[in-house]
């Protein structure tokens, strides 16, 4: 599969079969996360990969209740290790970083025949004491993994390539 292919075939998937994700599709997706770019190759991220039922489902609970997020055989928990650097622009670079390295998860989840979705509803302190993850450390997305229960239908809705793209000047 192609890069082209895995972005028009990656979805959200909140249903998931009882079944185990192999270790070697599972070091492959971290694998793509680990080569992610990042501002001044900081790398500031670390991810936990969690399996244990019992911690996943404790993060369903801390993501607002969906206990979808629990089901899935995988919980990816992206964290930024340093908070702390400035890109010139004034934005911080770890949302971002830990953004592009969890979007590579979701691309080479495809790939493998996997599915994601990403959780940004959760409350950070319960994740942190679910997963001993200490005060200076943020949470930044949780990501479950797993086979899709189902096929998807239809088509993801999406602005036109002209509602989404301008050319040299914002029109």
């Amino acid at each position: 599969m192609d890069v082209y292919e895995a972005i028009r075939a990656r979805r959200s998937v909140r249903q998931w079969q009882d079944r185990p994700v192999e270790e070697e599709k599972l070091q492959r997706v971290m694998e793509a996360a680990r080569l992610a770019p990042s501002a001044k190759n900081l790398q500031e991220w670390r991810f936990i990969v969690v399996s244990d039922p019992d911690l996943r489902r404790r993060l369903g609970v801390a993501s607002r209740g969906q206990t979808f997020v629990g089901e899935a055989p995988v919980v990816i928990v992206g964290c930024a290790v340093d908070t702390q650097n400035v890109l010139s622009c004034g934005l911080h670079s770890y949302p971002i970083d830990l953004a592009i390295a969890m979007d590579h998860i979701t691309l080479a989840a495809v790939a493998e025949g996997l599915g994601t979705c990403w959780i940004g509803a959760f409350l950070e302190d319960q994740v942190k004491d679910v997963l001993g993850i200490p005060d200076e450390v943020r949470v930044v997305e949780l990501m479950p993994l797993g086979y899709p229960a189902d096929e998807p239908t239809g088509h993801k809705r999406r602005k036109t390539y002209d509602e989404a793209v301008v050319r040299d000047r914002w029109t």
